[in-house]
C-alpha cells in the first residue's frame, strides 16, 4: 500500500510540476505575443506617418520650387528656345530671336 502511495504522491508531484511549467511558458508566450503587437501598431503608425511625409515631398509645388532654387531652373520662354530641324540646323524662335 505504501508503494502505491509513493507513486501516486510522485505522480501528483510531477503533475504539479508539469502544470507550473506550462502555466510559466503560457505567460511567456501571451508578453511576447501583446509585446509583438504593439510594435506592429507603432510600425504601423510609422509606415502612415512616413506615406505621409512622402506624399507631402513629391507635390507639384514642392518640385518646382526645388527645380528653381537648388537646380537653378527656368520655365521656358519663346525667347530663349531654340528649335532645331531633323538634320540639325537651327530655325528661328517665335520672338525673331536665337539664343
Amino acid at each position: 500500500m505504501t508503494r502505491v502511495s509513493i507513486v501516486l504522491l510522485l505522480a501528483v508531484m510531477a503533475s504539479a510540476m508539469w502544470l507550473v511549467q506550462v502555466q510559466y511558458e503560457s505567460r511567456r508566450l501571451n508578453t511576447e505575443w501583446h509585446r509583438a503587437n504593439v510594435e506592429s501598431r507603432q510600425l504601423e503608425t510609422e509606415h502612415q506617418r512616413l506615406l505621409v511625409e512622402k506624399r507631402a515631398q513629391a507635390t507639384p509645388l514642392r518640385v518646382e520650387r526645388l527645380a528653381i532654387e537648388k537646380l537653378k531652373m527656368r520655365t521656358p520662354t519663346p525667347a530663349t528656345t531654340l528649335y532645331v530641324t531633323g538634320d540639325g540646323t537651327a530655325v528661328q524662335s517665335l520672338a525673331g530671336e536665337r539664343p
